[in-house]
């Protein structure tokens, strides 16, 4: 199938390529896992009740000294292998977070140099937890412009470092980790376009508080916000890539809440579909979430490679953004 949208052509294009694709994906989730009865128990919660309200079983967290930065170099790595591209090919870093501890730091810049890729453009993105959507929609229209080949977009975060660990609403929630994939031209778009936008009203909604430096969220707003709203903003996705919901081969929504999840695929219609549900054992992982989700599907072999797949992020801004997107690999 080439339903992916109309690309505009442009006669400064240097690769004369109709778009991007994605070559593939990589991942990294810190060792140590914490099920939800370790942390239900501090608040004479039990971890059903934790499991009802999130569908989250355990969650990643990373160590005290482990950082985004190490996360990004090893999802990266991981997806430069499995695209079998060097370092060196790579002409542009994207590091989507929203939970670098030094901001002026440049942590593109520094994974770009540690990964092999030190001549490469690199910036850092954040838009919370739909970074990655909306890194991989900047990545694709670099590269249809003749900016750049070939793209490593990476989501990383450890949320866990911003979450009181005495308020219940966000300590049940949030975990570490980082996803990558690898983007390159392409004569036909695998990369469709991207459906985005802001809700800056709600913005309070999911912040640090200054008092405490700590991370709050009113979490039924949140809830109510993303139920209501992002049906629309899937289903213009798919029209905009000239897909029907019930011919996605996968639906990837932000890992935000297993009930959001099931919400948005019961409303989307798509029966057929694979549906990512990751959250159940990697927690929210914000910007890292779609990429880990997404790699996971696709290493339980379901669904075939060269199927389309339904991306679309969620979260604090309050912003979102949402893709269709042609599966890496093969089809079977």
């Amino acid at each position: 199938m080439t339903a992916l949208g109309p690309h505009p052509a442009h006669s400064d294009h240097r690769t004369g390529d109709a778009g991007a694709e994605i070559l593939g994906l990589g991942e990294y989730q810190p060792p140590d896992a914490v099920p939800s009865e370790q942390i239900a128990t501090r608040f004479g919660k039990s971890a059903q009740w934790v499991q009802e309200r999130t569908g989250i079983e355990s969650r990643r967290v990373a160590g005290p000294g482990e950082t985004v930065r190490e996360m990004a170099i090893a999802a990266g790595e991981d997806a430069l292998k499995n695209a079998d591209i060097s370092a060196a090919d790579i002409d542009l870093v994207i590091v989507a977070s929203c939970s670098v501890s030094e901001p002026l730091y440049g942590t593109a810049g520094h994974v770009a140099e540690l990964l092999g890729a030190g001549r490469a453009a690199a910036f850092d993105l954040n838009s919370a937890c739909a970074g990655f959507c909306y890194a991989l929609a900047v990545a694709s229209d670099t590269i249809r412009v003749g900016s750049a080949t070939t793209v490593l977009v990476i989501g990383a975060e450890k949320m866990t470092a911003w979450v009181d660990q005495e308020d219940l609403g966000t300590s049940i929630i949030f975990g570490d980790g980082a996803g990558a994939a690898v983007v390159a031209a392409t004569e036909e778009p695998g990369i469709g376009p991207v459906v985005w936008g802001s809700d800056g009203a709600q913005a309070d909604a999911i912040h640090v508080a200054p008092e405490t430096g700590t991370m709050r969220m009113a979490g039924q707003t949140v809830f109510r916000w993303a139920t209501s709203e992002m049906v629309a903003v899937a289903e213009n996705a798919c029209r905009r890539a000239g897909v029907e919901p019930d011919e996605l081969a996968a639906i990837v929504p932000h890992q935000a809440n297993l009930r959001i999840v099931d919400a948005l695929v019961a409303k989307l219609g798509a029966p057929d579909a694979a549906v990512a549900r990751d959250i159940v054992r990697s927690g929210n992982t914000s910007a890292a979430s779609i990429p880990i989700a997404l790699n996971r599907l696709l290493r339980e072999g379901h669904p075939r490679p060269g199927g389309l797949a339904l991306l679309i992020g969620f979260g604090a801004g309050l912003t979102y953004a949402a893709q269709v997107v042609r599966l890496p690999g093969k089809p079977g």
